[in-house]
């Protein structure tokens, strides 16, 4: 739509991951090296952690594009599964036949002569497990003794495990110890800081065969404070932008024209640091004992708003298209449903605050 008008070949800043698009920033550099570390020293178990939209799947297509012909690559998305469903998900991925119905043990011996058969044949195996943060306990145990399947001098299978920061937390459990000892090589990646935002926003624009410059640097500088360095929302902010610039007949990108598209978006999938900030708990709150009831029922409430809130800036987006009698009428219900929510929160808080000054004072 906008790629003629600003003489590009294709969009620079789609969602889909594109290898061809990876910014080699020094995080991802330092992640590329671990990972072909682990892969080409034939390490077990590998571990790439990373933040919603920091673009763990990109790299990973990437690196995917580099493996040596002589390996067979799983990727296992749907981590949504009990542990006894995950063995079938692998042999469908592999594409290894099996009869419905079979036992498990059955499907782990089946996919054991798989593992064999590849090695007799000089093949590398390589699983991926995306979205690892998903999985049960249970469920990683059942990958952990997938890893137990080798020969007497070599591992007949390769796994990585891909998912988000909390998968470091869920591992370090002491249920999962045997799991953790596995890892041998791991990789958090983190937000990218204010000039890398500038050197990827400017690689994605030659990619597409535009002016790196497209985007003034104050622009830039707006952009990185609000997506907080995740790529994923640089995106949407700058192809948002693009957007609206071509629907206004604007060459020039600035910073009304981002203020604008925050504006409009900032409930559908665009957070900013400011508003995160303004989700977490008030302080007078968090110094309060965690054992009191009465602080749960007052954070429990909070949140409740808070959704409430999100829910309501959804819908004006959603109904902004249909009959303005309608859409009053149901955002009339949404807004007297969030006071009446703003005002049992205002009692309970009152009376809280109440008892805490009643502590105080004994």
């Amino acid at each position: 739509m906008y790629t003629k008008f600003f003489n590009l070949k294709e969009k620079p800043f789609n969602l889909v991951p594109n290898p061809n698009y990876l910014y080699a920033s020094a995080r991802h550099q330092n992640a590329l090296s671990f990972l072909e570390y682990g892969l080409s020293e034939k390490i077990g178990f590998v571990m790439l952690t990373g933040e919603v939209g920091i673009g763990k799947t990109t790299l990973i297509r990437h690196l995917l594009n580099k493996v040596e012909t002589d390996m067979d690559v799983g990727v296992v998305f749907n981590t949504n599964v009990v542990s006894n469903d995950l063995i079938y998900l692998i042999l469908n991925e592999f594409e290894v036949p099996y009869e419905d119905g079979i036992s498990k043990a059955r499907a782990l011996d089946i996919f054991y002569r798989f593992l064999i058969e590849k090695y007799a044949a000089g093949r590398n195996i390589l699983l991926i497990i995306d979205e690892a943060q998903n999985l049960s306990h249970e469920a990683l145990e059942e990958i952990r003794m997938l890893s137990n399947l080798q020969t007497d001098d070599d591992l007949l299978i390769q796994i990585m495990i891909v998912g988000q920061p909390n998968l470091r937390e869920i591992i370090e459990n002491p249920k999962l110890e045997q799991f953790a000892q596995r890892i041998s090589v791991s990789y958090h990646l983190a937000a990218m800081d204010n000039k890398e935002t500038q050197a990827y926003i400017a690689h994605r624009i030659s990619k597409a065969g535009g002016d790196p410059c497209l985007f003034p640097s104050d622009v830039v500088e707006k952009v990185y404070e609000v997506s907080g360095g995740i790529p994923r929302t640089i995106n949407l902010l700058c192809d948002a932008m693009l957007v609206y610039a071509y629907a206004d007949d604007k060459q020039a990108i600035s910073l009304d024209l981002l203020n604008q598209v925050v504006e409009d978006k900032g409930g559908l999938g665009i957070f900013t640091k400011e508003r995160q900030k303004a989700a977490s708990p008030v302080s007078g709150i968090e110094s309060v004992p965690a054992d009191d009831g009465l602080l749960n029922r007052v954070v429990s409430l909070e949140r409740r708003m808070d959704r409430m809130a999100e829910a309501v800036d959804k819908e004006l987006s959603r109904v902004s298209a249909k009959a303005e009698r309608s859409a009053d009428e149901l955002i009339g219900q949404l807004k007297t449903r969030l006071e009446q929510e703003q005002a049992r929160y205002k009692k309970l808080a009152q009376k809280y605050m109440k008892l805490c000054d009643e502590k105080t004072a004994q």
